[in-house]
């Protein structure tokens, strides 16, 4: 089909197609079955660049296999989205799907103490690369460059990171204004949307796992590195969340896919086009500000729980839900307690907890044999302080960034939850705040906490309502952060270990005074890791849009 398929509510204009250009007339997207020279000419493309990735792949942020050895690439697709001519000084871009092998091998950062060694299972990971292609590539380009092939079509060129280029990632704007296919890549534009020209591209430079380009100061485009077939969930859920009429998140303005013979049924969702809210300030910049000055945030919390409650609401309203009974429930538990277990095991600090923190889960199970269900629906899976945005203009708050935990399969993603999760993940990082910002004793977080809650509850349900589920939700992502944290920041273990001793109460296990002191006492803040207020590496996931989007779990 050369048209672009027309998705729900999207435009399915033709656009421009172009030819395939002289140095890669033979790449295109890897069907199933090869002709003899396409194969040919696949092998040579990625064997010539296969030295280059293998080294700079592991440097990137978003590259999520760290610490463990590639094996090998295999190319999935391969567009030329612009030509390159051999002698010209105009650049040429190409868009790559390459799957990265790496086997299961121990983890390089084993907690101290840990019985064996952490086993990563082998992962078959899909990247998104696009690479910019010059014969002599400018000095202020000179950060981005992946190498030089030797081989191959692109043999002796200088191939970089495409998006560090104006011009590529002008290209790529342009291609979402005039949407159509070309090869595998399907472009498309919601209807009615007007996208303007000559918008001046940023790079933003410091995200982990995504990689995001602000136009004009218009729009932000998201792209997502680690793809796998199936619609990504900030595509799907904004786009949902418009139709209703929601103005708590921006609506999706284009986007674009991969649909690549024999890699799925699916389409792989590539990036997506969104309003960009200059002048915003995230919820964790904000919650430090006003930490820094000891000012009041309880109005701020308050709004906040407000305006995630009516997301909730605008999300049940659009997508299907589903009630959770008895084996549901304690499916849930189950998985629970199976976490709590594999951290215990691997932190020693955690273990004197594991009984009374299992209680929490035990007590979910127990209602769900006694008759108690409770609705889940599609949520955000990943709110923090940092994927809440206060806007310049109205001061009204906004959610952002619907991929949910990047680590976690797509499917697990979009499955229903209790919304639970979600205020248990804001709960988590009101007490990060808390302890970066060296808030005195705990009353800043308990204020902050009880006045999410009350914004919440003037929308739906207050979730304190229903303690057992919360208190579920929430001891399993502080269990969550105590495995990450002793993992990758030991001097952060503090912070969710006074969590785990406030949850372990009344029912704190015997001969667990060593762990707590160590925690901290738990009317006491914990002591503060060593960061200013104003660190790019802070609590577990409350980054902001221009700071690195995740920085744990």
């Amino acid at each position: 089909m050369s048209d672009a398929a027309p998705s729900r509510r999207g435009t399915g204009r033709r656009g421009a197609s172009a030819a395939p250009g002289p140095l890669l007339s033979s790449v295109r997207a890897a069907p199933a079955a090869h002709a003899p020279e396409a194969e040919t000419a696949d092998a040579g493309l990625l064997g010539s660049l296969v030295p280059l990735l293998s080294e700079w792949l592991p440097r990137q942020r978003w590259f999520a296999g760290k610490g463990r050895p590639i094996t090998g690439f295999t190319l999935v697709a391969a567009t030329e989205l612009l030509p390159h001519h051999a002698g010209a000084t105009a650049p040429g871009l190409l868009h790559l799907l390459v799957r990265a092998q790496q086997p299961g091998s121990p983890g390089a950062a084993r907690p101290e103490g840990a019985p064996g060694p952490v086993i990563h299972a082998g992962t078959d990971d899909c990247y998104q690369l696009l690479l910019g292609v010059q014969d002599v590539l400018p000095p202020h380009l000179a950060p981005a460059l992946i190498g030089r092939p030797v081989g191959g079509p692109l043999h002796g060129r200088a191939v970089y990171e495409g998006l560090a280029d104006p011009r590529l990632a002008t290209l790529l704007l342009e291609r979402l204004r005039l949407p159509g296919r070309l090869g595998p890549l399907r472009f498309t534009r919601e209807e009615g949307v007007v996208i303007g020209a000559g918008l001046a591209p940023r790079l933003i430079g410091a995200e982990q796992s995504n990689s995001s380009v602000v136009y004009g100061e218009t729009y932000i485009l998201k792209l997502f590195r680690r793809v796998c077939p199936g619609t990504n969930p900030d595509l799907e859920l904004p786009r949902a969340l418009a139709g209703t009429g929601c103005a708590r998140v921006p609506a999706p303005a284009a986007w674009f896919e991969a649909v690549v013979p024999g890699a799925g049924a699916e389409p792989m969702t590539l990036g997506v086009l969104q309003p960009y809210l200059p002048g915003s300030a995230d919820g964790w910049q904000l919650a430090l500000s006003a930490l820094a000055v000891r000012a009041d945030f309880t109005a701020s919390a308050r709004a906040l729980g407000h305006a995630t409650a009516e997301v909730h609401g605008a999300l049940a309203e659009a997508l299907p839900t589903v009630v959770l009974r008895r084996p549901q429930l304690e499916h849930l538990a189950a998985a629970m307690t199976r976490r709590l277990d594999i951290a215990a095991d691997a932190v020693p600090a955690l273990r004197p907890y594991r009984a009374a923190l299992r209680g929490a889960y035990d007590d979910l199970a127990a209602l769900g044999r006694a008759g108690r269900t409770w609705r889940a629906q599609r949520i955000h899976g990943d709110l923090h302080l940092g994927q809440a945005l206060r806007t310049a203009e109205d001061g009204r708050w906004a959610l952002i960034d619907f991929e949910g935990e990047p680590a976690r399969p797509l499917a697990e993603r979009t499955r229903p939850q209790p919304t639970a999760r979600d205020v248990a993940g804001m709960l988590r990082s009101f007490d990060y705040a808390a302890a970066v910002g060296r808030a005195a004793g705990t009353s800043w977080s308990e204020r902050a906490r009880a006045a999410f809650c009350e914004g919440y509850g003037a929308v739906h349900g207050d979730p304190r309502e229903e303690p057992q589920l919360l208190r579920a939700h929430e001891t399993d992502k502080a269990v969550y952060e105590v495995l990450y944290e002793a993992r990758h920041r030991p001097d952060w273990l503090v912070v969710p270990m006074a969590a785990i001793h406030r949850l372990a109460e009344p029912a704190a296990p015997a001969g667990a005074a060593g762990a707590s002191e160590a925690a901290g006492p738990v009317n006491a803040a914990p002591p503060a890791p060593e960061v200013s207020a104003g660190t790019t590496d802070p609590a577990p996931g409350a980054t902001g849009r221009e700071l690195p989007r995740r920085t744990a779990p």
